[in-house]
């Protein structure tokens, strides 16, 4: 949180392009050690299965509800005191929570011998999903079947395929493939990151089109996303009631459908949109699915992991989504440029090669959503039971068949 502090005032003060994508590229370092660290607290601090339930709800709303609250706090500061305050308003919040932190968390330590950090590992998986993302984004203007293309496609996987490998064979793996063995577990992460490549990529895309096509200023378009904020708060708030009757699975495909079913309905914006008949009923429909999303797959992807990996489950959590928004941002973005591009070679309007363009990635988000619905039906159905004791998850499968014997 200080790293994350210190980089937001950098941030805020820069003078140029290099200084300002540096500080955010470190600010990216501090929030990845944060976000993992405090949901793993939540998940050791709270172990009978109602509670649990209910903390780790609040942990997917707070996050839902920051995505969607950012989205209007972000234009109402660039458009006010201007672009910089985006981050200098975080320097007094990470100071309240700093205090917090200090004074009602306990500041204990790891027992037992230290592990040695995986920096093979870190350097294969960080570059490897770097070189995708980096494909995706450039296909578009080099194309799709084009040598650079084809060579960072094939060199991410090579680099992906090996960083497997040394997870095998380290002592000390950066991402022990053993935690696959909870049941339910990668399908909950697999349904986070589908969604959240559907989701963020619905805020963009419709954000351009209040901008660019209907010529609304950054305030009204992020007060467009109240509503969002008050239908996802009422998801997130009955979801964990819902769980305790039917369990997370049916919970999570319901919100996904119901998502899915929004993002299609606004993926059919006309040029000339109106806010309450073209853009709000989409908006609440997606948001009542964004709020059962973000808690049952938090919730589902917590269940049946023993204390001692709580860190890690939290860190995959994470992953998966921050690697869902780059990825639907990069997939979409292609597809958006490309139906755009097109439109604009046989001489369309702007508004209209614009709009369709968008459309045609909230298209795509929503094909996302109804996908991740079908991979939550793989996801544990959770409803609050005390997770059992696996004595043995830190060890691989054939310790665990020789102590057994």
């Amino acid at each position: 949180m200080t790293l994350f502090a210190v980089c937001s005032l950098v941030g805020g003060v820069a003078t140029n392009g290099t200084t300002l994508v540096t500080a955010r590229l470190v600010q990216g370092i501090g929030a990845a050690l944060m976000a993992p660290a405090a949901l793993s607290l939540v998940t050791t601090s709270f172990k009978e299965g109602v509670d649990r339930h209910k903390a780790l709800g609040v942990w997917g709303a707070m996050g839902g509800l920051g995505a969607a609250a950012g989205v209007f706090f972000g234009g109402v500061l660039s458009e006010g005191p201007g672009w910089r305050w985006v981050f200098y308003v975080n320097i007094p919040f990470c100071v309240l929570l700093l205090a917090g932190i200090f004074r009602l968390l306990v500041g204990d330590r790891p027992a037992g011998a230290r592990r040695r950090f995986d920096a093979p590992g870190a350097v294969l998986v960080t570059g490897g999903m770097l070189l995708l993302v980096y494909a995706l984004i450039k296909a578009p203007d080099v194309g799709w079947a084009a040598g650079q293309t084809i060579g960072s496609l094939v060199g991410a996987a090579a680099i992906l395929a090996v960083f497997f490998v040394n997870e095998q064979r380290s002592r000390d793996p950066l991402m022990p493939l053993s935690i696959f063995r909870v049941k339910g577990l990668a399908a909950a992460d697999a349904t986070q990151m589908i969604a959240y490549a559907g989701f963020l990529s619905m805020f963009f895309f419709l954000t351009l089109y209040m901008q660019n096509v209907l010529h609304w200023s950054p305030i009204q378009a992020g007060a467009a996303y109240l509503p969002v904020t008050v239908f996802l708060g009422f998801a997130a708030t009955i979801s964990p009631m819902l769980f305790a009757r039917v369990g997370t699975r049916p919970v999570i495909v319901a919100g996904a459908l119901l998502a899915a079913g929004g993002i299609y309905s606004l993926s059919r914006v006309p040029v000339h949109g109106h806010y309450l008949t073209d853009l709000f009923p989409g908006l609440a429909v997606m948001a009542l699915g964004l709020g059962a999303i973000v808690v049952g797959a938090t919730v589902a992807a917590n269940a049946g992991v023993p204390a001692k990996q709580a860190g890690l489950a939290a860190g995959l959590l994470n992953t998966s989504a921050q690697l869902g928004t780059a990825l639907g941002l990069a997939i979409f973005s292609a597809l958006a440029t490309a139906r755009t591009n097109h439109l604009f070679a046989a001489h369309a309007a702007r508004p209209d090669a614009l709009t369709s363009g968008y459309a045609r990635a909230l298209l795509a988000s929503s094909i996302f959503l109804a996908a991740a619905a079908l991979i939550a039906l793989r996801t544990t159905n959770s409803r609050g039971e005390e997770p059992p004791e696996q004595p043995h998850a830190d060890f691989p499968l054939e310790a665990i068949q020789t102590v057994e014997s």
